[in-house]
């Protein structure tokens, strides 16, 4: 992880964070630095998944678009990250319906939004919390944090593609390992599974997730995009789907100031040196 925290993004230098949330009570605070859009559920008491929550979050990322961001981390002001759900969802349950709010919103929206989204988690991870990290492009977790799918416990098993991604990311044994066990898993175990991407020791995850987001925010814009929608339609329809609609996808990067930048970079300075402001 040292490569993360030692990355050289952009020598210049980044304005002060822009505050432009509302009052803190508000279920996800929303700040913009530079051109990271941070998204940081502060859901008393423990970031409990209800549709107030998933509505902050889908609400959030339509708004870092808005205001021109080019990277999102989604991460917790509070102890915890996400305790999984808010029990009143299973009111219904006991009359033998489905909760009567679909939190899956939050999936679409954060796979067809255009720009890359970071998921830093710390303390308790789990069940709904889960899933929102895994609707993510990139994770990063702190050592600590105790992560798990969790609701077997209650007779029930994930509802918003814990599953699914699971199985896309470790395979279909962890997958079932995880959903039949309903156990909390440290996250370096998790990392060594492939499920998410860093682990970091505690004190260093803040510098290691805004030293990710910065270099994503300074990167091609438009060719991430591209790369988000082949991957995601790759890992729902296959690889021949993917590589039929794959020219369609990039037409954008070829219209794109980023890949003149690149382009030109490359031959004046070598590579690696190229400035995208992400048009």
């Amino acid at each position: 992880m040292s490569e993360i925290l030692d990355g050289d993004v952009d020598a210049a230098p980044r304005p002060k964070p822009t505050v432009t949330s509302g009052p803190p009570e508000e279920p996800v605070a929303r700040h913009l630095d530079g051109q990271v859009a941070y998204l940081a559920m502060q859901y008393r008491p423990h970031n409990f998944m209800n549709a107030e929550l998933v509505g902050a979050l889908v609400d959030g990322a339509r708004w870092a678009q808005e205001q021109g961001a080019r990277a999102v981390v989604v991460k917790s002001n509070l102890r915890t990250f996400c305790a999984g759900a808010d029990l009143a969802l299973f009111e219904s349950a006991q009359q033998g319906s489905a909760p009567e709010d679909d939190m899956t919103s939050i999936l679409e929206c954060f796979d067809s939004l255009p720009i890359p989204i970071i998921a830093s988690v710390s303390g308790v991870c789990v069940g709904g919390g889960l899933e929102i990290a895994l609707a993510c492009d990139l994770v990063i977790a702190a050592e600590s944090a105790k992560i798990g799918s969790v609701e077997a416990a209650l007779g029930v098993n994930p509802l918003m593609g814990a599953m699914q991604r699971v199985t896309q990311r470790a395979g279909a044994a962890r997958a079932k390992e995880m959903a039949l066990l309903a156990r909390r898993y440290d996250a370096r175990t998790l990392e060594q599974w492939n499920i998410i991407n860093w682990v970091v020791p505690d004190e260093q995850l803040a510098a290691a997730t805004d030293t990710l987001a910065q270099e994503l925010a300074h990167g091609p814009t438009v060719a991430h995009a591209s790369s988000k929608a082949i991957i995601s339609l790759a890992a729902s329809e296959g690889i021949r789907a993917a590589d039929a609609a794959m020219g369609e996808l990039q037409k954008g990067i070829w219209a794109s100031e980023d890949l003149k930048e690149g382009l030109r970079s490359l031959v004046v300075n070598g590579p690696g040196a190229a400035r995208f402001e992400g048009k």
